[in-house]
């Protein structure tokens, strides 16, 4: 009986409700600005690629290349960062609409208190980063799971077990 693929986008669903239940968590504890969560984060992102890959050349057996297997972990990535980003819109739209007025006072605190900027120019960034919040969240989540995606992936295909491809002599 022949092993079934495991989707790309299949991972990049389950990877993804996990990071959202992750990150709500984090919200409703207070412990979204901890640091140490975001590495958390990355290294559960990077861990769950890798094995990814390296499932998928099991699943086929090791008949695949490097870039089969890279190209694996990238469409899992892919999948991720689409689903994450919806729910990033729609929490910080919807959910959780609190959450920019908290960042921009704290950005507002940090601001003053550096005290390189005036009032003025103090409400102009602020303005700013309201208007764009969401685009520059979605953005910041496109680049960074990208980056993560495209080393773990590189990794995870440079881990996997591959069988090097039969000539027609070797038959």
């Amino acid at each position: 009986m022949e092993q079934k693929v495991v989707q790309p986008w299949v991972t990049g669903l389950i990877l993804s409700l996990v990071l959202i239940a992750f990150s709500i968590v984090l919200y409703v504890t207070g412990q979204s600005e901890n640091k140490i969560w975001g590495w958390i984060q990355s290294l559960l992102i990077m861990a769950t690629l890798i094995w990814s890959c390296v499932n998928y050349a099991k699943q086929m057996n090791g008949n695949v290349s490097y870039g089969n297997v890279f190209a694996h972990g990238f469409k899992t990535t892919a999948a991720m960062i689409a689903i994450f980003s919806v729910y990033t819109f729609i929490s910080s739209k919807y959910i959780f609409p609190e959450m920019i007025d908290k960042l921009i006072e704290k950005a507002t605190k940090e601001m003053e208190a550096k005290g390189n900027a005036t009032d003025e120019q103090i409400n102009a960034g602020l303005s700013i980063l309201k208007k764009f919040f969401i685009p520059i969240s979605i953005g910041t989540i496109m680049l960074t799971f990208s980056l993560l995606g495209a080393i773990a992936s590189a990794i995870g295909a440079g881990i996997a077990k591959k069988n090097p491809n039969p000539t027609p002599f070797d038959q």
